[in-house]
C-alpha cells in the first residue's frame, strides 16, 4: 500500500474548538443514544485506524468485545503523536481525546491524504460518552498510556515502557447514563467490518466477541478489494460473466476503484463510497459512472452493428438492469450534500469517474466480445420489456384510483380521505376478507382481499408486474404508481398492513408482498408505511372466564402457567388453534388483530438496503443451492416448545 510521506507530529494536530455539549446533546454527534449510536462509538475509533491504513501505515486492526461490553480497538499504525502540542500545552494524544475538532485530518500538510473521519470529533466524542477510556500508544521507541473518565483526564500521558513497535490501542466502556443499552450486536459490527475490509484492499480486520463462554471470531482481508466485494454481493445470483469487470486508477489525484458484474436478475444494485463512507444518496461519482456506462454500451452496440441505424439508443435503465457495481473514490476534501449528508457534491469527481470508466470499460468490451454480447443481449431485452411496461403503465395510469369506479373491484374502501389516518388491510383470501370487512371501522380502515399466490417479482420484469391480476389491485389501491413512477406523496393510506394466516402459506404471501414493496415501492418501506398484522395463534377459553388470546407458543406456555397458579388446570380449558384468519368471526378479528387499542402491528423497517437485497435475492431468486444452505444453517434456530 502506498505511503503518503507527510510529517505526522504534534504540529499537525490542529484545534478548531473546545469540547462542549457532547454529553448534553449526544445525538448531534452520533445520531442517537440507541443501539445504533452505541455501535457508532466503535465505528469512530475503527475509522481512525482505517485512516492509518488508507495512508499506508496500518495493516491490521483487532476489535474485541470484552466481557461487560468493554470495547478494545488495536491497530499497528504509526501511533498518535505524544509530544506536547504547541497550542493546547498538553500532549497531542490528550488533545485528540479531550478537544473537539482536534485531529490530524485538517489542512493541506496533515498526516492524512484522505480520511473518512474529516471532522476530528471521533475520538473526543467517544471519550466524552464513555464511563472510562484508556489509550495505549506505541511510538518513538516507547509505550505510552493515558486514561479518562467521562471525557475528563484522570491520568496524564506517561511512558510506561519501551517498544520497537508502533500502533494505538483504545479500550472504553460506554456510559450507561447516556445510552439506552450497552449490549453490542456482534452481527451488526461483523457486517460493518467486512465492508470496511472490502473497501481497503489488503487490510486485515479481526473481530472477536468474548462475552459468551464460546467466543465468536471473524477475520476479513480481501486482496481483491471491490472485486471480492461484488463477488460476495452476487454469491446467491446467477452471473452473466464469471469474473467482475475491475478498474482501479488514480486520475487528477483522485483514486477510483470500481467493480462491475451483471447477473440474470432484473434489479439494479449500485453502491457508492467516498473515503469508505457509504454515500447512500449517491452524488457526483455515481452520476459520472452512469453517464459513462450508458455511452460506452451504446457506442459499442453501434460500432458492432448490434443496434441498427434506425433503432433508438438504449436508455441508462436498460443498461443497468441486473448490474451489481461498487464504486469507491478517495477525495481529499469531500463535500457532502443531501438529507443525511451522504451525497457527494464535488463537481470535479463526475468528470474523473466518467473519463476513467469510458476508457477502461471500452477497452474491456473490445477485449471480451463474448461478455459484451451477453450483456447487450440482456440490455436490448430490457429495452423491449421497458416499452411493454410503458404501455402497461399507461393503462394503469388511466385506471387511477382517483377515477373512483376503477378502484379494485374487491376493495372495501374507507370513508375518510385523509391518508394520514387511513389504513388498508391486504388480506389473504375471501373468507378472511369477509370477516375483516364486517369487523373493521369503516371510517378509516379499508380491506383488500387477495386470492391465491401472487407473482414472485424477483423473477419477473416490470411489464409482467403491471399486467398481473394479483398485483394490479394492490397498485391501484395504494394509488402512488410503482417503480420509477412511485410518488410517496400520493399514497391513499398511511398504513399498508399485510394480514395473512399464521402458517407457512401466510408467511409465503407476506414474503411475496414484501418482495414486491421492496423492489417496486421501496419508499413505502423507507417511510415506515408498511406493517405486518399479528393475528393470534391460539384461544384459551373456559365458561365464566374471559377468552385469552395467545400470539406465540411462548405466550401460550406463559398463560398456562399463570392459570395453573390460579388453580385452573389445563384439562379445564378449551384450546383452539387458529389455522387461518377465516376461522375468526368479525368480532374476534376486530378484537385481536384490527382494534388500534389492542392489536399488535410490526412495522417493516429498512435499516440496510444491501443486506435486504441479499436476503430477497437468496430467498426469492433462481439459485437453489444458496437457499438450501441458508435453510440448513438456520434450521437450528426454529423453536419447538413442549407445551
Amino acid at each position: 500500500m502506498e505511503k503518503y510521506e507527510h510529517k505526522y507530529g504534534a504540529d499537525q494536530i490542529q484545534v478548531l474548538e473546545g469540547l462542549e455539549a457532547v454529553r448534553k446533546r449526544p445525538g448531534m454527534y452520533i445520531g442517537s443514544v440507541s443501539v445504533r449510536g452505541l455501535h457508532h462509538l466503535v465505528y469512530e475509533i475503527v475509522d481512525n485506524s482505517v485512516d492509518e491504513a488508507l495512508a499506508g501505515y496500518c495493516k491490521n486492526i483487532y476489535v474485541t468485545i470484552e466481557p461487560g461490553n468493554i470495547i478494545s480497538v488495536e491497530d499497528d499504525g504509526r501511533g498518535i503523536p505524544v509530544e506536547i502540542h504547541a497550542k493546547t500545552g498538553i500532549s497531542a494524544a490528550e488533545t485528540v481525546y479531550t478537544v473537539l475538532h482536534a485531529g490530524g485530518k485538517f489542512g493541506g500538510d496533515s498526516g492524512y491524504k484522505v480520511s473518512g473521519g474529516l471532522h476530528g470529533v471521533g475520538a473526543s466524542v467517544v471519550n466524552a460518552l464513555s464511563q472510562w477510556t484508556e489509550v495505549t500508544i506505541q511510538r518513538d521507541g516507547g509505550i505510552y498510556q493515558m486514561s479518562f473518565e467521562r471525557g475528563k483526564t484522570v491520568k496524564k500521558l506517561e511512558k510506561i515502557g519501551d517498544s520497537d513497535k508502533t500502533g494505538t490501542k483504545v479500550r472504553f466502556l460506554a456510559d450507561d447514563t447516556i445510552f439506552e443499552t450497552l449490549e453490542y450486536e456482534y452481527d451488526v459490527l461483523e457486517k460493518r467490518f467486512r465492508e470496511m475490509a472490502f473497501l481497503t484492499k489488503g487490510l486485515k480486520i479481526t473481530i472477536e466477541d468474548k462475552r459468551e463462554e464460546t467466543p465468536k471470531k471473524a477475520e476479513f482481508c480481501y486482496e481483491g478489494g471491490l472485486k471480492s466485494f461484488v463477488e460476495y454481493l452476487n454469491k446467491t445470483k446467477e452471473k452473466l460473466h464469471p469474473q467482475p469487470i475491475y478498474v482501479e486508477k488514480v486520475n487528477n489525484d483522485i483514486p477510483v476503484e470500481i467493480a462491475i458484474q451483471y447477473t440474470t436478475s432484473y434489479n439494479e444494485n449500485i453502491y457508492t463510497f467516498v473515503n469508505n463512507i457509504n454515500t447512500i444518496e449517491g452524488g457526483t461519482h455515481l452520476e459520472g459512472f452512469k453517464r459513462a456506462l450508458t455511452k460506452v454500451f451504446n457506442d459499442y452496440a453501434r460500432n458492432h452493428n448490434i443496434l441498427k441505424e434506425k433503432e433508438p439508443n438504449l436508455l441508462g435503465e436498460d443498461i443497468r438492469e441486473g448490474i451489481t457495481a461498487v464504486i469507491s473514490v478517495k477525495v481529499k476534501e469531500p463535500q457532502f450534500e443531501g438529507q443525511t449528508k451522504t451525497k457527494l457534491g464535488n463537481s470535479e469527481v463526475t468528470g474523473v469517474v466518467q473519463s476513467m470508466v469510458n476508457e477502461s470499460l471500452s477497452n474491456f468490451l473490445e477485449e471480451n466480445p463474448s461478455v459484451a454480447k451477453a450483456i447487450l443481449e440482456k440490455c436490448i431485452s430490457a429495452s423491449r420489456a421497458r416499452e411493454a411496461a410503458r404501455k402497461a403503465r399507461e393503462l394503469v395510469r388511466r385506471k387511477t384510483a382517483l377515477e373512483g369506479s376503477t378502484l379494485p373491484g374487491k376493495l372495501a374502501d374507507c370513508s375518510s380521505k385523509n391518508a394520514e389516518e387511513c389504513e388498508i388491510y391486504i388480506v389473504e383470501g375471501d373468507s378472511a376478507g369477509g370477516s375483516a370487512k364486517q369487523g373493521r371501522d369503516r371510517k378509516f380502515q379499508a380491506i383488500l382481499p387477495l386470492w391465491g399466490k401472487m407473482l414472485n417479482v424477483e423473477k419477473s420484469r416490470a411489464d409482467k408486474i403491471y399486467n398481473n391480476d394479483k398485483l394490479q389491485p394492490v397498485i391501484l389501491a395504494v394509488g402512488a404508481g410503482i417503480g420509477a413512477d412511485f410518488d410517496i406523496t400520493k399514497i391513499r393510506y398511511g398504513k399498508v398492513i399485510i394480514m395473512a394466516d399464521a402458517d407457512v402459506d401466510g408467511a409465503h404471501i407476506r414474503t411475496l408482498l414484501l418482495t414486491f414493496f421492496f423492489r417496486y415501492m421501496r419508499p413505502l418501506i423507507e417511510n415506515g408505511n408498511v406493517f405486518l398484522a399479528q393475528p393470534p395463534l391460539y384461544k384459551l377459553s373456559k365458561k365464566g372466564m374471559e377468552d385469552i388470546y395467545c400470539y406465540t407458543d411462548e405466550d401460550l406456555a406463559r398463560e398456562y402457567k399463570k392459570l395453573e397458579e390460579k388453580g385452573i388446570a389445563r384439562e379445564q380449558l378449551a384450546l383452539q388453534r387458529y389455522k387461518g384468519l377465516g376461522e375468526m368471526n368479525p368480532e374476534q378479528l376486530w378484537e385481536t388483530t384490527m382494534d388500534p387499542e389492542k392489536r399488535i402491528l410490526v412495522q417493516v423497517q429498512l435499516e440496510d438496503a444491501m443486506k435486504a437485497d441479499e436476503i430477497f435475492s437468496l430467498l426469492m431468486g433462481d439459485e437453489v443451492e444458496p437457499r438450501r444452505n441458508f435453510i440448513t444453517e438456520n434450521a437450528k434456530y426454529v423453536k419447538n416448545l413442549d407445551i
